[in-house]
């Protein structure tokens, strides 16, 4: 069982002893830690904070804490109650409100659960305010109100259906074009938001939806991360209804994925590329993704005269490149889309719509539209960290092995060899070191992950 501080929030398991796992003791204490923070930093008599959840089974338990602990302390709180993490930081600027809390571990099994913190502008706060937070909460520095200045309690669940609107208005999604294509769409919604939002979304869209997994209970079916092993039931059932093509999200819907026409992955990595193809095709601009991502959205961007920027893994970096490049569309290999048009968030919603125009506009196939893109393979694999292990000596160690090589460190440490790269890193949410290597062909994007995973093993001695 785990309990994981970092700069981006608190993520644990449920259960437990304080200190080591989420225990309500420890969702109050941060909590409490961001309300105070944001005291000081909005330097405001009275503030607003808009808090949401996934559907996963701890998330009433912690919304009841979180709420009350803001309230506590004299902070009015609207509540969203089963949300999305993009519908969350939608509903910030739009209440103006001072800040925002979504309650998921995104793509973290169901015995997992995360306190994600939002700004005034319903973005993720970055390093230095997050540092502060966590500094707060070790020192428990919290000044709770008195019984007349105790703060409110609104509920709203009307979230859902503002932010489709929201999507709906976008200039470049037209409902009229994507009606005409007349699709139809296979949706796992792993029980959880995302089988509420995507369907309705879809339906204002006027697509034939057919619903695998959409019923948020809590219960998910299968490992809620939408990688290719645990997506077998929805790549079936796309075969097998004859779907246009199929649409995956994690628990809190900030990650998209599709499955092609013929039952196969379009891959996650390729959602941003054909949402920043149809982007770019309307918009000359520039694009930002991470370092861990995929070349093919550089070789995109390329073709359409734009400009591409990789950013160190995380959506505030991401976001704080785009920002600094001007960049029309970014965000990360994981199926994350970043439409600054809309806002500065991943947001699976907005990808979907685009993607539906991309797709209306083209026609042909989606196993098609994959099969134009330049053909990249990716291999993701982990170790997991035991005590004492020195990561930062183990990736220095690499770095200097590699020396030859381009290297950059800005994330851990990514190598770029002249037909494939492997980026190595420590995991802000799991007790991992992330190994993630693209190539040519998947046999040889296994293999140099499994010769780089070799190589670390020896050099930490195990």
């Amino acid at each position: 069982m785990t309990l994981i501080k970092s700069i981006s929030g608190i993520r644990g398991t449920i259960g437990g002893q304080p200190g080591d796992n989420l225990t309500p003791i420890d969702a109050v204490k941060f909590a409490a830690a961001y309300g105070t923070w944001l005291k000081g930093y909005s330097k405001k008599e009275k503030l607003k904070v808009v808090i949401g959840r996934d559907a996963r089974l701890s998330g009433q338990m912690i919304q009841n804490l979180v709420v009350s602990t803001l309230t506590g302390l004299g902070i009015d709180v609207i509540d969203l109650d089963l949300s999305t993490t993009p519908t969350v930081e939608i509903a910030v600027p739009i209440e103006k409100a001072d800040g925002g809390i979504i309650l998921t571990a995104s793509h973290n099994p169901k015995q997992w659960n995360a306190l994600k913190l939002l700004n005034e502008k319903g973005e993720f706060l970055d390093a230095a305010q997050g540092a502060v937070i966590l500094e707060l909460a070790e020192k428990e520095e919290f000044t709770f109100s008195e019984v007349d200045n105790l703060g409110t309690v609104v509920e709203n669940n009307a979230y859902i259906d503002i932010h489709i609107d929201e999507v709906l208005d976008l200039p470049l999604v037209d409902a009229e074009t994507i009606k005409k294509a007349k699709f139809k769409v296979v949706v796992d919604g792993v029980n959880s938001t995302g089988g509420i939002a995507i369907p309705k979304l879809l339906d204002a869209l006027g697509v034939e939806v057919v619903k695998l997994y959409c019923d948020p209970t809590g219960h998910f079916p299968h490992n809620p991360e939408p990688l290719k092993e645990h997506l077998g039931d929805i790549c079936d059932l796309v075969v097998k209804e004859k779907a246009d093509f199929g649409i995956v999200v994690d628990p809190d819907v900030d990650r998209l994925a599709f499955i092609s026409n013929d039952g196969e992955m379009f891959g996650e990595e390729y959602t941003l590329v054909a949402c920043a193809d149809y982007v770019l095709g309307k918009t000359k601009g520039n694009t930002v993704s991470n370092l861990s991502s995929s070349r093919a959205l550089r070789d995109i961007t390329q073709k359409h005269g734009g400009t591409y920027e990789a950013a160190a893994v995380g959506e505030v970096n991401v976001v704080t490149k785009m920002k600094a490049n001007n960049a029309i569309i970014g965000g990360e290999g994981n199926g994350g889309i970043i439409y600054p048009e809309s806002h500065y968030g991943r947001d699976s919603l907005v990808g979907t719509a685009l993607f539906l125009m991309h797709m209306a506009e083209k026609g042909g196939t989606v196993a098609e539209l994959r099969a134009s893109y330049p053909s990249y393979f990716m291999s993701k694999k982990k170790i997991q960290l035991t005590p004492g292990l020195d990561v930062d000596g183990i990736l220095v160690a690499m770095a200097k092995k590699y020396d030859g090589e381009e290297i950059s460190t800005i994330d851990g440490v990514k190598i770029d060899f002249a037909e494939n790269w492997v980026h190595l890193r420590k995991s802000n949410t799991e007790p991992i070191i992330r190994i993630y290597t693209e190539a040519k062909s998947q046999a040889e994007a296994d293999n140099l992950a499994d010769k780089i995973i070799g190589e670390i093993k020896e050099v930490a001695g195990i």
